[in-house]
This record gives structure tokens, sequence and C-alpha cells, in this order.
């Protein structure tokens, strides 16, 4: 039996647009050429798995077809949810289709994150197969590759050979718990699902008893046509808003962990997806592009819906002008030199790797008051992203009017 992906498609990524009212879900911009779920759709066209399932709401129905179609994926199912119940209803609901038999292997991938070496993840999947019964949940962890408090973690310990048993969740530490955690073998919780139907009906009945009824209901009075399960409204609104961590994973104790070191991330901050422009530098950079200034220089890398990456050279002894924006924020992850970085009234110096954020209307500047240059991936976000943006306040090059 070939093992079921199921893409869970419901994010709205409020966390990279906190202040905009209209914001694109994380798993549909194009980040150039690509997106979030152009890659999940590519990573299951493998020997390994069946035909998708893919759990979203309405909203989301015409982006999803649209890269179904893109990506000439032509067998599938979806799940439409009708209200926003979080991840246990959409998790349960979409293994309850008819078409899906009890002891089928079900893989629950995020649309909206980016795996490398998705061969090393695919073949642990496959390998573990057998593993599977009809209560324990296997999850996935990745290795981290330094202390972050974006992500949550666990602890495990081997019951068996290639067989983890976790002990303990850890729910996005501070950096200096999450140092200890790192040094204890902890691994980011990636929240990817691998188990089989007769498990996720079987931890659903015993834990959220009304939560199964409701979402059995809701399949068994939905509407199909093309492809897709409208679910029932009335029947899958009595389930219960709750996240599968928080539904079923903190009550069974039958978890399991497969433990990878694969590059990941959920390109939840524009810190993540910055890192991304920083590797593919060569892929986005233009020489029609690149723009001088008195300080230095900057090239726009890429220009999306509502965001603009730029990478910035300071040059040595060089600062640009103390200044605003009407109508954007920035983000700046450092990638080279030592800034001193003016935000309102602070002022501090920033190391490679790190980043700030700069609010719409906070005045700011990077100063480099060392031999190395300084460089900096910007990611403007807002409704206008013009240079014409710049109220300065103060400029050594003479170029306040």
């Amino acid at each position: 039996m070939k093992i079921r992906p199921v893409i869970l498609c419901g994010g709205a990524g409020k966390r990279l647009w906190p202040k905009q009212k209209k914001h694109q879900a994380k798993q549909f911009i194009d980040f150039g050429g690509w997106s979030l779920i152009q890659k999940t759709l590519q990573r299951i066209k493998k020997p390994v798995f069946d035909y998708p399932i893919i759990s979203t709401n309405l909203k989301y129905l015409k982006d999803v077809r649209k890269s179904l179609k893109k990506n000439k994926v032509k067998k599938y199912k979806i799940v439409l949810e009708p209200a926003k119940k979080n991840t246990a209803p959409a998790i349960l609901s979409s293994a309850l289709i008819k078409e899906i038999p009890l002891k089928q292997p079900l893989m629950y991938f995020a649309a909206d994150h980016l795996i490398e070496k998705s061969h090393i993840l695919n073949r642990s999947i496959n390998k573990n197969k057998s593993n599977l019964d009809d209560q324990n949940i296997f999850i996935f962890g990745i290795k981290p590759t330094n202390p972050s408090s974006e992500y949550g973690y666990f602890l495990s310990k081997k019951i068996k050979k290639n067989v983890n048993k976790v002990i303990k969740f850890i729910e996005k530490p501070k950096i200096s718990k999450a140092k200890q955690v790192i040094k204890n073998k902890g691994y980011w919780n990636s929240g990817m699902f691998y188990l089989r139907k007769d498990s996720i009906i079987n931890n659903f009945k015993k834990y959220q008893n009304k939560t199964y009824k409701s979402c059995l209901e809701a399949i068994n009075k939905a509407k199909y046509r093309n492809n897709t399960y409208y679910l029932n409204k009335k029947a899958f609104s009595k389930s219960v808003e709750k996240s599968f961590d928080y539904a079923i994973l903190e009550k069974t104790k039958k978890i399991n962990a497969i433990k990878l070191d694969i590059p990941w991330s959920d390109l939840g901050s524009w810190k993540e997806i910055s890192k991304i422009y920083k590797k593919d530098k060569a892929k986005y950079f233009k020489k029609k592009n690149v723009y001088y200034r008195p300080w230095g220089r900057y090239v726009n890398l890429f220009e999306g819906k509502n965001f603009l990456v730029k990478e910035l050279t300071v040059n040595s002894k060089s600062s640009i002008s103390l200044q605003k924006h009407h109508h954007r924020s920035e983000h700046w992850m450092v990638t080279h030199g030592k800034p001193k970085i003016t935000i309102n009234k602070q002022k501090f110096f920033k190391k490679p790797e790190e980043s700030v954020f700069i609010p719409t209307g906070a005045i700011h500047r990077i100063e480099n008051h060392f031999k190395e240059p300084v460089k900096i991936i910007e990611v403007q976000t807002g409704p206008i992203l013009k240079e014409t943006d710049i109220v300065r306040f103060q400029d050594i090059y003479g170029r306040i009017k």
C-alpha cells in the first residue's frame, strides 16, 4: 500500500504581515518563480506516494486549484473546511473520507514548509511504514542549526532499532533554554505527522470524542463535486477548535520520532526568508538592478507582492542618511561586517546573522565605522516600496533639501 500524502493548506501568513489588513498566505507567495505549495507538490511526486489530499478552505480553493494545475497534479482530492477550527479537525476530517482504507498510512505535510534533501525524508517515511500501528503517531524532528526561539523542540530516547520515543515537548523556548535543549540532543519539532487512519480514529475517539463525532457527521453529510468534499458546516462547527498538538499529542503516550539532519524551515519570519535570498543570491542578481549611492550600493534581488528584497553594501566609514518611511517597514539581516544601527533613540551594534525590525515611521540609520564593508539583506514590506518614500533628517552627503 502506498503512502497517502495529506497537505494542510490553511495557514493565514499573519506572522509575515502583522500590521496589514490584506496579506498573502505564505504558501502561495511567489518568491521568484517558486512558491512553498509548489515545492510541497513537487516533493510528493515520488513512487512512494499515492495521489494527494489537500485540506483547505473556500478562501484558498482557487489558489489550490491553480497550484495543482501548474504542477500537473491530475489526480487529487480536496477537503474544504467551512470554518476555521485549527489543525485537529483538519487532520481528522481529511482522514475520514471514504476512499481511504482503515489501515492506510497517512503522511501530513504543511503546505508552507521549505524542505531540502527531501529524498532523505521520503526514504525515512517509507522505512518506518512497517512501524505504524493502530495507536502510534510518528513526528519528524530536524537537527537544529541554531538555538532558535521560533520553533518548538522535543526530547526522545531510543526504544528499539531506528525507533525513538518522544519523552518531552518544549514549546518555543527562550534562547538560553533552547541552547540547553540542544545540548540535551533536542530536535526541532517540524509539525509533520505520520500515522495510519485507524490510529487517527482511535486517538480522537479516546481523547477528542466530540470532535470525532462532529467531523464524522461533517464528512457523511458533505457535498462532493469536482474532486472536492464540501464539509457540512453545521456538523463541522461543533468540533472543538484545537491544534493537533494540544488535542492529541499532549495526551497520548505513543509518540515516536523520526530524526532528520536536513535543511528545513517554515519560513515563518522575514529573517528566514532573507536567508534564502542570501544563499541563492547569484540566482536573483541582475546587473541592471544595481544602484550606486555615496555610501555604497544596493541591488534589488526580487520584488514580490507588497515586498521587496534588497542587498545593501555600506562602505567603510560611510553611513546612510538618518531617515524614516511613511508607507513601509523594513527587516534587516546582517550578513557581513558590524553595523551601528539607530532606531529612534536606540543605538546598537549588530553582528552577522543577527536581525532587526524597523517599523513604519521609525527614524533609523546604518553606520559603518570599520574597515570591512557592511552587508545587509533588507526586506521592505508595505503598499508603496519606492525610493521616493524616504524622509531624510541628517545626511553627511548633503542630500537634504
